[in-house]
């Protein structure tokens, strides 16, 4: 059927409806009316908007947990612009949110792209979300100042690794995994579990231990960690709410602004070049554990 213009009405009505339900519209929408929100009536959560869309973004982007680019943000930011500034307690508490809620946006779009190994889900997965929880409820009690040096500690640890170690060469499929390699998966999964509930963040080992250790190619190392990520960034979130570590007005200024930056950090990096983005990721990782150690040491 035609219109007036002679255009087929069947295939404007279809884009239109094709741009009504596209996932992006209701995300954009949802940013920025929390921005302007925040900025009306609380500028820290309009802060705090801006800095969770930037942290999803990247996180998604290299297939990283937010955290270790959210809670330097959270950290700095806000005295730095005048507002008051957010103890480690309440940044780790509010920065689970922010690292689940884009985790969840980020894999996503991996998984409608096949970029997904469910055998890594399930072995990393479930140590890593049962010690995230647990570590979490462990929390409360572990004093702030411990809290920021392990976390200071990690970013440097991370760095090392990654800027260190050479991109492996390996195959674009992921090759069949051996008793070894699910021990391994099992162990480091647990581990890395621990820090997530600690301080809300450690995802960003995932990535080296998938790549060096089991050998993953990089694409689905990074689709892959971003959906363990969510599940153990879930748990994570669970236990520090449970503990009154969670400050929910400001979680949701970091979680409703990280859809979109995980979308949109999908989105993109399945067109940069592969080895770009295990670059990407040491030099983000690095220029954290730089800033946290000079903080610590004046």
């Amino acid at each position: 059927m035609s219109g007036p213009s002679g255009r087929p009405v069947d295939g404007v009505l279809g884009r239109a409806r094709g741009l009504a339900t596209h996932p992006w519209l209701p995300l954009a929408v949802a940013w920025f009316l929390l921005i302007a929100l925040g900025t009306r009536h609380d500028p820290m959560v309009a802060l705090l908007a801006v800095l969770g869309f930037g942290g999803a973004f990247v996180s998604s982007l290299v297939g990283i947990g937010g955290g270790i680019v959210i809670i330097p943000l959270l950290l700095f930011a806000p005295p730095l612009l005048g507002l008051p500034e957010l103890g480690i307690k309440t940044v780790s508490g509010i920065a689970v949110a922010q690292v689940a809620s884009a985790a969840v946006a980020g894999a996503l779009g991996h998984l409608h792209h096949g970029q997904v190994d469910r055998t890594l889900l399930v072995l990393l997965g479930a140590s890593m979300t049962a010690t995230s929880l647990v570590a979490a409820l462990v929390s409360a009690a572990i004093p702030a100042d411990v809290v920021t040096a392990v976390f200071a500690t990690m970013a440097l640890a991370g760095a090392a690794l990654l800027l260190w170690l050479r991109a492996p060469a390996t195959a674009e499929t992921l090759r069949p995994l051996g008793g070894r390699d699910r021990v391994v998966a099992v162990s480091g999964g647990g581990l890395i579990g621990i820090l997530v509930g600690i301080v809300g963040s450690g995802n960003f080992f995932l990535v080296p231990l998938m790549l060096y250790v089991l050998r993953v190619p990089m694409r689905i190392a990074a689709g892959t960690s971003l959906s363990i990520i969510a599940f153990a960034g879930l748990a994570g979130l669970a236990g520090k709410a449970l503990t009154g570590q969670v400050d929910w007005l400001l979680a949701l200024g970091l979680v409703v602004a990280a859809l979109p930056g995980g979308r949109l950090g999908s989105s993109i990096s399945r067109r940069v070049r592969v080895d770009r983005l295990a670059v990407l990721l040491g030099s983000l990782v690095g220029l954290v554990a730089i800033r946290l150690w000079i903080d610590l040491l004046t």
